[in-house]
């Protein structure tokens, strides 16, 4: 193989188990499994999660959840970003006030509650006398943080405060859904309680990352562990002289002689072609820089600390051996990227392996 992944399907149920344990019996986990699981795999990494009593599933649009539908996964399946109208295998999210009148089934409504983007930014009266003239039932009332992060800003107490008028007007109409759901990773690790409702929605913790908090914040409460190793293959390995130039535009020069690998894997995999002369990787415990650009299927490494490298082994892009370490969010840091970016951003091409 050139490029795989292993993914263990252990820890993402040891990390869905870890957030179950976080919230407590009242309140739901809608594992998020959009984009393929953020690249793990949605009809596994769904499979895992009903076997460990998962209810709900989130999705993107509707093509992904009757993916798992044919996969066989009979949980709730929460489509959340896709045209509004009715399918009666998947629950819909509504966003504007002008779409309830095309639910055919219970639907879950989204407010913006300042983040700018999907939901209804309208006056809590106005809503109101949204849902009360439909005649589908409001299941579900959400909405999404834009910086539950930033522990420097008042954006998110502002939004939960936005919400709970929303939420309050519905109760005082004798319209309040039964389910009730904001939250998603960073809300849950850092124990933003109020925001939870009684159903929250992991995405990235499910995969084993919690995004880090800026200002002053508690720990994370949640202990999770990346579920996804990314390897290459080694095709090539050669001895270069001192003054050597090293892949397109010749952007490194060998300061002095040294010995490089090439790797089975380029940005057509989804290595990051910011990592070109800046990244590293892993092999027998130690990190190797990336020298020169990163191309389409070919990424060359400085391999001198590790003679006895050669065609046919593997190193690690992502990956944990011998006590170092690479995960998403630090190559994200040297690539000027986000985690998520880096983990879907890893190519179809690229075989998924599952493991326990």
């Amino acid at each position: 193989m050139r490029s795989w992944v292993e993914i263990s399907i252990g820890a993402i149920r040891a990390n869905y188990r870890a957030v179950r344990e976080l919230v407590g019996p009242s309140v739901g986990v809608m594992p998020v499994v959009k984009a393929d699981a953020y690249r793990h795999g949605a009809v596994e990494v769904s499979r895992a999660l009903e076997a460990e009593g998962a209810e709900w599933f989130a999705v993107s649009n509707i093509e992904e959840g009757e993916t798992l539908r044919k996969a066989g996964i009979r949980a709730r399946i929460l489509v959340m970003a896709d045209s509004p109208g009715a399918h009666p295998e998947l629950t819909l999210v509504i966003h504007s006030l002008e779409d309830i009148a095309l639910a055919r089934g219970p639907y879950h409504l989204k407010i913006d509650s300042g983040m700018g983007r999907l939901g209804t930014r309208a006056a809590p009266e106005v809503i109101v006398r949204a849902v009360a003239a439909g005649s589908a039932p409001l299941e579900g009332l959400m909405t999404h943080f834009a910086s539950a992060a930033n522990y420097q800003s008042r954006q998110t107490t502002d939004q939960i405060e936005y919400f709970e008028r929303v939420l309050n007007a519905l109760r005082i109409a004798g319209l309040a859904p039964p389910i009730v759901h904001c939250s998603s990773t960073v809300s849950v690790a850092y124990e933003r309680r109020q925001a939870w409702g009684n159903l929250v929605r992991p995405g990235h913790a499910i995969y084993g990352y919690v995004s880090p908090a800026r200002g002053t914040a508690q720990r994370p409460a949640l202990q999770v562990r990346p579920a996804l190793t990314w390897k290459a293959s080694v095709l090539a390995v050669k001895d270069i002289e001192a003054g050597a130039l090293i892949g397109y535009g010749g952007i490194h020069c060998a300061a002095k002689p040294m010995r490089i690998a090439v790797l089975a894997a380029g940005y057509a995999d989804g290595i990051p072609h910011r990592l070109s002369n800046r990244g590293s990787v892993l092999a027998q415990g130690k990190l190797l820089p990336i020298v020169g650009a990163v191309s389409m299927d070919l990424t060359t490494i400085d391999a001198s600390a590790c003679p006895d490298l050669k065609p046919g082994d593997s190193v690690m892009l992502l990956g944990s051996d011998a006590g170092v370490t690479i995960d998403a969010q630090q190559m994200a840091r040297v690539a000027g990227t986000i985690s998520y970016g880096v983990l879907c951003g890893i190519s179809a091409r690229v075989r998924r392996i599952y493991v326990d």
